[in-house]
């Protein structure tokens, strides 16, 4: 499905600086009730968008098309699904990408620090516009599974459950926007981070998305189904080159900067809505976490703190489909 794109006017961000024409891409699947209550928001990760919802599409985050259908858990003849990409990021919402009215040219390096407090007040007012007045759930996997757990602070009052799959209340350690930014300036095609001139950054982030593959665990996966060695590069490479065609390297570095500070931890007992975390016994970014599973357990909110057994690492958000459909079922509709 093709993103449909609104706009928001001016938006102001935490930081007290305005981006002049806010748009937002989304997508959406069923129809909002006369209570305009049974509204579903699903969350992407760091570096995909609203296609982790299209039949066929695979990201490091994993797509959760399998969930979306008459009769899943995202049940479009009964739940109005909406996914957005959000703030800061490279799929059709404003972001560094975004060519700026005033100059003609990309933000780029000029992209205003965010939150994630931003990146959820904006999927706020893209509901409010769709109409929504509650939600049933906010549910995603990985950075999506952090905007999850903004929502149920940032609005408890509006929304009934929050999800997040292969994820956490916190950042985990070592992502640095610092660190992104060191490695984007040693590349020759860089260019100061004006690389927009000068044919982008291709190479670079192809090399990249290679190596987030096989951290996340896609290599693993695509080596149970593409047993042949020349078969199984030949589509990894074409995962690499669809992503390095359209993600922007400013992106990486503004939502990582946003995640450096995210941090909710002990902000967990302010959670009123039912609370489901997923984690991956062989997650390399998000590991079982015996301080935060204790955390849950003493809340006296509705939890479901499920480990999932599989050797998929952070891609077991999307490939375990089948062992986070029935916890989702319970997230969305509350059934024991």
């Amino acid at each position: 499905m093709t993103p449909q794109t609104i706009g928001l006017g001016a938006w102001r961000l935490a930081s007290g600086l305005t981006l002049p024409d806010l748009r937002v891409a989304y997508v959406q699947f069923g129809r909002l009730n006369s209570r305009a209550d049974n509204a579903v928001l699903v969350t992407h990760g760091y570096t995909s968008g609203p296609s982790m919802l299209t039949p066929g599409h695979h990201t490091a985050e994993g797509s959760w098309a399998p969930l979306l259908g008459p009769g899943r858990p995202l049940d479009p003849e009964r739940h109005f699904v909406v996914c957005s990409n959000m703030l800061g990021s490279s799929f059709g919402t404003t972001g560094p990408n975004t060519v700026r009215a005033d100059s003609g040219r990309p933000w780029g390096g000029d992209f205003p620090r965010i939150e994630l407090s931003d990146i959820v007040g904006v999927q706020h007012a893209l509901l409010e516009r769709l109409g929504v007045r509650r939600l049933k759930a906010v549910v995603g996997p990985s950075y999506g599974g952090w905007q999850a757990f903004q929502w149920a602070v940032q609005y408890p009052n509006q929304v009934d459950a929050v999800g997040a799959v292969c994820s956490g209340p916190t950042h985990p350690p070592g992502l640095s926007a610092q660190a992104h930014r060191e490695r984007f300036a040693a590349c020759d095609d860089w260019h100061g981070g004006d690389f927009y001139a000068h044919g982008g950054m291709r190479r670079t982030l192809q090399a990249l998305r290679w190596q987030t593959m096989q951290d996340y665990g896609l290599e693993r996966l695509y080596t149970d189904r593409y047993p042949d060695p020349a078969e199984r590069k030949r589509r990894l490479q074409a995962q690499c080159d669809q992503w390095a065609e359209r993600f922007d390297p400013h992106s990486m570095i503004v939502l990582a900067d946003a995640a450096e500070r995210f941090d909710l931890r002990e902000r967990l007992g302010e959670i009123r809505c039912r609370l489901w975390l997923a984690v991956c016994t062989t997650d390399r970014i998000f590991p079982p976490d015996a301080d935060v599973a204790a955390r849950l357990q003493a809340l006296t909110i509705p939890v479901r703190h499920q480990v999932i057994d599989s050797p998929y690492g952070h891609m077991a958000s999307g490939v375990e489909w089948r062992q986070i459909e029935e916890p989702m079922r319970w997230l969305i509709d509350g059934a024991p």
